[in-house]
């Protein structure tokens, strides 16, 4: 039995045990429990802990352990009805109304929701226990714990030496940044934030790749901002209907995410990637690119291309990189990178909206980034993304080859795939449901009415391939039933 294991299953026989106590008496020692229930003491200490929170017991140092008094019923609501007029008096945006099914909000919750055990989860945007690198960040949050000064304020743009990690990371080996041109941020969404709220007036519009990342929608669409959709195909954004978005909106920002993008998987093709930095300063405007995928290359990927910001004097992108996606969703330490006025007015932005980044969270990320652990976990990371990619494509390939994208992505952590016409996205997902396996929607990825139905497969939420074959054949039985007899599939084109 693990120790996850041993610990819930003593706190649920402690649990049962506090039926027979009155409040407040003590509960028999730790070395009684350990003696009696013939587990470790580490065992005994975690699930007195687990019930502690639970309110069931209280913890008194020097005299024991007692069972908590019993917890009185709230009381009873009261007349709430005067915050429907509250909440209604000026409109909420789209994209912070829980209650809309197409709002931003409702779709970044979905990819955060946890799936019942039964559910095989092909929806999540997070490496599940079993890819993150748990022993290493146990042991980088211990070092970080000893390093003199942990727990004191770090300075507001990051602590210096991960500034020039950073910096290193993004600009190349030739140096292009250094640690005066980024910002630590806690993730790359709250990096995401304060780029499109420091650089973009609200009301004014903002180009984005069409279909893109849900998240990115709802935080322009909470700051005011106008999302306007550019086609992105096989080889990335659409430079020829960029510049013709630029010149028709006066855009003075585009979003993209030109490596593995989410959620086509696309990368921007060498001939664009010039063209996307030249067209957006000859109109007087910022890219903000966002590099969430560069630690999720797979084995059998070519040697990436650097990104967009290291090939910039002009200070027009503003980039963003972050550790979430290749360590932890827990571990939110990401950077903005900028050149120019443009990097002041994201620090005041950043610091009026937290101040800075817990000191702690940083240092453990300088212990994980400086330890040989974090090479070796990349390497593992490759070789399981490129073992999962492939375990889906091959279940999926027998029975529905033609969902399947022409150009599998050799990054990041998910398929786009491309529903026969007079699909009904919701359909397929609720059926989904219903047999077992948990899909994403492809209609929030568009700022619009989509194009095309599609969906969006994760293939990183599960324990193991083996999870990822049974969840391929839950959705092949999803399809079957929901996909209208007359439909005809027809090869995907990777944007729709």
């Amino acid at each position: 039995m693990n120790d996850s294991s041993s610990v819930a299953q003593l706190a649920a026989t402690l649990r049962n045990e506090l039926d027979r106590y009155p409040e407040g008496q003590k509960l028999p020692s730790s070395r009684a429990l350990v003696a009696g229930h013939q587990v470790s003491p580490v065992t005994v200490s975690r699930a007195i802990a687990t019930l502690a929170a639970e309110g069931l017991v209280v913890s008194r140092p020097g005299a024991g352990v007692f069972k908590a008094a019993a917890r009185r019923n709230a009381g009873a609501i009261g007349d709430v009805s005067w915050q429907e007029v509250a909440l209604s008096a000026d409109p909420t945006p789209a994209a912070v109304d829980p209650g809309n099914p197409g709002s931003g909000a409702a779709a970044v919750l979905a990819t955060l929701a946890t799936s019942p055990p039964e559910v095989i989860d092909l929806n999540g945007g997070y490496l599940h226990a079993a890819l993150q690198p748990e022993r290493a960040l146990a042991g980088a949050l211990a070092r970080a714990g000893r390093r003199p000064g942990t727990w004191s304020r770090p300075p507001v743009e990051g602590l210096t030496e991960l500034r020039e990690w950073f910096a290193r990371d993004i600009g190349g080996p030739g140096g292009a940044l250094s640690a005066s041109d980024v910002l630590i941020t806690a993730g790359g969404q709250s990096a995401l934030t304060t780029a499109l709220r420091a650089l973009a007036a609200p009301g004014s519009r903002i180009l984005v790749e069409s279909p893109t990342y849900p998240g990115m929608l709802a935080v322009a669409r909470a700051a005011g901002l106008r999302p306007v959709p550019v086609p992105v195909d096989a080889d990335g954004v659409r430079t020829d209907l960029l510049a013709e978005a630029f010149e028709a909106t006066r855009a003075r920002v585009f979003v993209c995410q030109p490596l593995f993008h989410n959620p086509t998987g696309a990368v921007l093709s060498p001939g664009r990637r010039g063209a996307v930095t030249a067209i957006a300063r000859a109109a007087g405007a910022f890219v903000v690119e966002d590099d969430f995928a560069r630690r999720l290359a797979h084995a059998d990927a070519p040697p990436l291309p650097l990104p967009l910001a290291a090939d910039d004097p002009n200070g027009v992108v503003v980039h963003i990189r972050s550790l979430t996606k290749a360590a932890s969703p827990s571990l939110r330490i990401g950077a903005l990178s900028a050149r120019g006025p443009a990097l002041e007015r994201l620090r005041a932005s950043q610091v009026v909206d937290s101040f800075f980044v817990a000191r702690p969270l940083q240092e453990t990320a300088l212990e994980l980034i400086g330890s040989p652990a974090w090479a070796a976990h990349l390497r593992a990371l490759a070789n399981s993304l490129h073992d999962r990619r492939t375990a889906v494509l091959t279940a999926l390939g027998g029975a529905m080859p033609s969902l399947l994208p022409e150009r599998p992505p050799l990054g990041g952590y998910h398929l786009w795939l491309r529903l026969p016409d007079g699909t009904v996205e919701s359909a397929v997902t609720a059926a989904g449901l219903r047999h077992g396996v948990a899909v994403t929607a492809g209609g929030p990825y568009f700022t619009a009415e989509p194009p095309a139905p599609h969906l969006r497969l994760s293939y990183v939420s599960t324990p193991g391939t083996g999870q990822l074959a049974e969840g391929a054949r839950r959705l092949r039985t999803a399809l079957s039933e929901s996909v209208p007899a007359s439909a005809s599939p027809r090869r995907p084109a990777v944007g729709g």
